[in-house]
């Protein structure tokens, strides 16, 4: 019996080991100690091509930039899959208190915003603490005014408080100027304390002409709340100025590249980041770290052996201006129906600090086993579901497997959409470490013996 018991065992154990090439933990630790590709990777994207706004010449070029360095590395089926947009880019960006304290602000555009007149327009400032207390002013005490609005986010690992007080960039300027708002002033959605405005998106309601709309830097943000206080019953008066223009119909792309795999029967593995940024930095930590990473991890398992499944990496364009290169991939993709696990890193290059899930009941196995080469790494599993990130967030609401690889985010946004999101940002060691759970999340995945099932779809964030 005892013969037969350890017979079994080694058959079970058999059924379940990694090729030898691929083994997670020898690839973990040698990524840990002496990866160079996502430093090099994101040293050459930020320096050679540095912002890439959507839609212009110089994503453009960071699309060329980035198959160069693939085909390089010696990844399979490299190319390019172009869509189209609207491109918008900033101008000219000046806000000034005119009284009762005259001084300059430092602001900057919200992307998507509407334009002053050349030489600015002057209202008087209504203020708001929040979000919530904006939507519930009377239209009559914003019609006509400069309309700011604050809010209380603070540094948080998880990044939870961009999902609470995000909302105030995402969507108030638009119930601004539904309430009949000339321009709107946001506290940036930020959590440093430098005179450093963050930009970002903003989404205007269908039948809603967009406003001016421009982010203050923090001290500006809290130096204006303050002077609406002194104020009490005179008007605190402003002068902005921004003139962003909309260029019309531009090109972007996804720069897409392959690990074949063995068994074209088991799937396709589809993780990325997103290629182009916000054009105040160089767009380092959002996102060329995250397309290092993923890179370098992929990269890592090639030079291992040919996996069972086929990685394929996905370097998204257009995320930051409406995730329209994943909503392009997707509404391109959805049907292939060979897509079996999803993975997106965007969020830094601090370390991975925490694993999520969303699998099929069946295969708790293989989280297990993830779990077990990301454990040495210091990484827990977190209770909540696997969202897959932005640009692959689509799959995983209908139902494709999903991991997320958590980042520490406690300082992500002092630099978030800022002109400090710049290189220097970036940690070697961490980044290390971020290519070590990614290199050992795809040893074990793109191995795995059985299928990978679907999971039940639900809403996308």
């Amino acid at each position: 019996m005892k013969r037969l018991f350890l017979l079994a065992f080694a058959l079970a154990s058999l059924a379940f080991a990694q090729p030898a090439t691929h083994d997670p933990a020898a690839l973990r630790d040698a990524a840990l100690a002496g990866d160079t590709i996502a430093w090099d990777f994101a040293e050459g994207l930020t320096t050679e091509v540095g912002q890439r706004l959507a839609g212009t010449e110089a994503e453009a070029r960071g699309r060329e930039w980035a198959m160069r360095r693939l085909r390089e590395l010696g990844f399979a089926n490299v190319h390019v899959e172009p869509f189209e947009l609207d491109v918008w880019v900033r101008g000219e960006e000046r806000a000034e208190i005119v009284s009762p304290f005259p001084q300059s602000l430092a602001v900057t555009a919200l992307g998507g915003s509407g334009a002053t007149p050349a030489r600015g327009l002057q209202g008087e400032v209504v203020g708001f603490d929040s979000l919530a207390e904006l939507e519930a002013a009377p239209d009559s005490a914003v019609r006509g005014r400069i309309v700011f609005i604050g809010h209380a986010m603070r540094p948080a690992q998880d990044g939870a408080g961009y999902g609470a007080f995000g909302p105030a960039r995402f969507r108030g300027p638009g119930v601004a100027a539904r309430k009949g708002a000339a321009a709107v002033v946001i506290r940036s959605a930020g959590t440093d304390y430098h005179r450093n405005p963050h930009t970002g998106g903003t989404n205007w309601p269908d039948g809603v002409r967009a406003i001016p709309a421009g982010a203050l830097s923090l001290p500006d943000a809290e130096q204006l709340q303050r002077m609406l206080r002194r104020a009490g019953e005179r008007p605190v008066r402003m002068r902005l100025t921004l003139t962003p223009r909309n260029l019309g119909r531009r090109q972007s792309g996804n720069v897409v590249a392959e690990v074949p795999g063995t068994d074209p029967s088991a799937g396709v593995i589809l993780i990325g980041g997103h290629l182009d940024s916000w054009d105040l930095g160089t767009g380092a930590i959002d996102n060329a770290a995250g397309a290092a990473i993923t890179t370098a991890a992929a990269h890592r398992i090639m030079r291992a052996g040919r996996p069972r499944r086929t990685i394929r990496i996905v370097l998204f364009g257009a995320e930051e201006v409406g995730v329209f290169g994943g909503t392009a991939y997707f509404e391109r993709h959805r049907g292939d129906g060979n897509v079996v696990l999803v993975s997106e890193s965007d969020f830094g290059a601090d370390r991975v600090w925490r694993a999520a899930f969303s699998l099929a009941g069946a295969d708790t196995a293989l989280a297990d086993r993830v779990m077990t080469a990301l454990a040495p790494l210091g990484i827990v599993r977190g209770r909540d579901r696997a969202n897959a990130g932005a640009d692959l967030g689509a799959w995983a609401a209908a139902g494709t497997a999903a991991i997320d690889l958590g980042q520490d985010g406690t300082r992500y946004f002092d630099y978030h959409h800022t002109p400090d999101d710049t290189l220097d940002k970036i940690d070697p060691a961490q980044l290390r470490q971020n290519v070590a759970a990614w290199t050992a999340m795809l040893a074990v995945a793109a191995n795995w013996p059985g299928e990978i099932g679907r999971t039940e779809p639900r809403p996308a964030r």
